[in-house]
């Protein structure tokens, strides 16, 4: 992992696979994760971390069991331990996620859709 500037942007543009994070830093036990977004993702929870999502650009709805969670380009949420969350996004979006080293983008349910981060 790198200890230099990251240019987000430049990150970004280097993949276009959707709902694949890419590892771009890391913070203590935490990873900072660039994603590309577009559809719906599977309904999971994370028991023992919370979740934040900020968005650089397009749409993010994070659904939840009690209402959904709108945000644009500059705003985050974060989603409490053991919360129920379904993200999605009607068009190609871009987000960093701050998440626990080792944390699986599927949470407890798993299946054909989780990803092991990579470097970008």
């Amino acid at each position: 992992m790198t200890t230099h500037k990251v240019n987000i942007a430049e990150k970004l543009a280097g993949f276009t696979e959707l709902w694949a994070p890419r590892r771009i830093a890391r913070v203590n036990d935490y990873e900072v994760k660039a994603a590309k977004l577009r559809g719906e993702f599977v309904w999971h929870s994370h028991e023992d971390t919370d979740e934040l999502f900020l968005v650089v650009s397009g749409t993010l709805t994070i659904r939840l069991r009690d209402g959904d969670v709108v945000l644009g380009p500059g705003e985050m949420y974060v989603v409490p331990r053991g919360v129920e969350h379904c993200p999605a996004a009607d068009e190609e979006t871009a987000m960093l996620l701050f998440e626990p080293t080792g944390t699986a983008n599927t949470g407890d349910v798993g299946g054909d859709r989780t990803r092991d981060p990579v470097d970008a």
